[in-house]
């Protein structure tokens, strides 16, 4: 694919919003659309997961989930990037729920229908997802949110997987070729140093690996 010029959107988290970088100017959006010449816009928005939340049930806040903000997206994308998950992990009460499910309030089910959302918004453009990276916590089953399943990062993981493939999405697997893993010191030191977050080298590795896919489709 052939990038310049390209209208590249993407939905995620505090990542993708750019928590970590020095400033705007270094998040891995801004550096990929710098490089490759494509015209960027950014949906990330911190804290934010793929599923939605029953709490938000009873607090009657609004459910910034990935799911409901496909609609505030604007429609002339030629690509679709969507970068989640490490949330839904790291905080969230959704359940996992199983592949059969269309609930947006388990993962599972918020994957297909975020999926089929984005697909209908977004018929004509390549729409792509991206794994959670490599994380400090990611072998804790104990959430937060005493949910029963033990399931780690790896298990978010391969749902994105799963789901992605069902629809016949590419997937860029930053969590098996990022080649970041803040386990690392010396990784953890130079892109990572919060152990989830990436620095300004981080997110230049993303974006590089990022630009090297979409060049492949």
């Amino acid at each position: 694919m052939e990038l310049k010029g390209k209208k590249i959107y993407f939905l995620g988290d505090s990542i993708t919003e750019g928590v970590g970088a020095s400033d705007a100017e270094h998040c891995y959006i801004s550096v990929f659309g710098k490089l490759s010449g494509a015209i960027v816009k950014n949906y990330g928005i911190s804290a934010t997961r793929i599923a939605c939340q029953t709490e938000n049930l009873t607090t009657k806040e609004p459910d910034l989930s990935f799911v409901n903000r496909v609609d505030s997206m604007d429609s002339d994308a030629d690509v679709v990037v969507v970068f989640g998950g490490t949330n839904d992990f790291g905080h969230g009460d959704a359940k996992l729920g199983t592949f059969e499910s269309r609930d947006p309030y388990t993962f599972y089910g918020a994957m297909h229908v975020l999926c089929e959302k984005l697909i209908n918004r977004f018929p004509n453009a390549d729409i792509l997802f991206m794994t959670p990276l490599h994380r400090c916590s990611e072998d804790e089953v104990s959430k937060e949110n005493g949910l029963p399943e033990e399931t780690n990062l790896a298990g978010y993981v391969s749902i994105i997987r799963e789901v992605a493939e069902f629809y016949g999405l590419p997937v860029l697997d930053l969590f098996s070729t990022s080649g970041l893993q803040p386990k690392v010191d010396i990784i953890k030191e130079t892109y990572m140093p919060d152990g989830l977050h990436p620095s300004d080298a981080g997110a230049l590795r993303i974006a590089l690996r990022l630009m090297g896919f979409l060049q492949t489709l």
